[in-house]
């Protein structure tokens, strides 16, 4: 009964070597599972701050090309008025042309006119 008794307490202090080895390996599992749990809510809060940096600088691009094309508009209008402009200043210089070559014209004429009168006044 003795040797049953140191045989049963032999398998017994086995069965509780294993099961606290097995308790020690579940121990290590766990801790490495929690490592990559918080290594994974490292990562999400790297990606988080990314996209919300990348969201800002989609923001910003947004902004700078509204604004890009409310230039180009603008200069799209200055251009037509400084189109209107030429033209109107086209139409003037031939304005003045016209005004010019009449103005030669009755110079000429004139000219014509006074040298026939004095023409005339010699003769006379």
């Amino acid at each position: 009964m003795a040797h049953q008794t140191a045989r049963a307490t032999e398998e017994i202090g086995t069965q509780v070597a294993q099961i606290q080895s097995a308790t020690k390996e579940a121990l290590a599992a766990i801790r490495a599972i929690i490592g990559t749990i918080e290594e994974v809510s490292s990562i999400s809060v790297s990606i988080a701050a990314a996209v919300e940096e990348q969201g800002a600088a989609t923001a910003e691009i947004a902004r700078n090309v509204q604004q890009t094309a409310q230039s180009a508009q603008d200069a799209t209008a200055n251009i037509g008025g400084v189109s209107q402009a030429v033209t109107e200043t086209g139409t003037a210089a031939d304005q003045v042309l016209s005004a010019a070559t009449d103005l030669s014209r009755q110079a000429e004429q004139l000219t014509s006119e006074v040298s026939s009168f004095i023409a005339e006044v010699r003769a006379a």
